[in-house]
């Protein structure tokens, strides 16, 4: 589901939050347990699907709920954060496309500023302001969530795991990993598997 920025702001509005301030340091990509009034929301929306004359009055009703939801979770500075910063988002969201085509690559600030034609300097400042990271630590951050995901997905061991997402050293992607989610590749695949195994 695309969050169209009108209709984010619109929303935000309604709950009073265009005047509140965003937190600059809202994470650029984060992950946070799925509620339940969220969920129900979400498979609300995909059941129109097979009603498409329902759809056509529901849809746009069960989307404002989810944003709503979305505003009102652990992601509601995230989301305010990145609609009140739209101003920067053109160039900034071509890189960012750019990082997550190529995220297992080695990536040259300069030649991504170029391409979005911003100097290196207005780059920084503008994809921090939008992301809260700078742009390697953003593709460092792309490169473990997608490296979780192939241990969980597919369940690929940690060192086969490195070299797929662009890490040249398996010690150094241990670390990394750890720093970012707590545990260790392998035990925190094992830790995220025991909490979704039916007891």
């Amino acid at each position: 589901m695309e969050l169209n920025p009108t209709l984010v702001g619109a929303v935000m509005t309604e709950l009073g939050h265009a005047a509140r301030p965003t937190r600059a340091d809202a994470k650029a990509m984060n992950v946070s347990a799925l509620d339940a009034g969220l969920l129900d929301a979400v498979v609300r929306l995909v059941r129109l699907i097979d009603t498409p004359t329902e759809a056509q009055v529901l849809a746009s009703l069960i989307k404002r709920e989810i944003i709503r939801r979305l505003l009102l979770g652990e992601q509601g500075d995230r989301l305010r954060h990145m609609t009140v910063m739209g101003g920067y988002t053109t160039p900034i969201a071509r890189a960012i496309e750019q990082l997550r085509q190529n995220f297992d690559q080695p990536i040259r600030i300069d030649d991504v500023a170029q391409e979005v034609g911003l100097s290196v300097s207005s780059f920084h400042h503008q994809f921090k302001a939008v992301t809260a990271l700078t742009p390697l630590q953003y593709q460092k951050q792309l490169r473990l969530q997608e490296a979780r995901r192939l241990m969980l997905g597919e369940d690929l061991d940690a060192t086969s795991t490195a070299f797929r997402v662009g890490y040249n050293d398996a010690s150094h992607f241990n670390r990394e990993y750890k720093r970012l989610f707590g545990l260790p590749p392998a035990r925190d695949v094992e830790r995220m598997r025991a909490t979704v195994s039916p007891a």
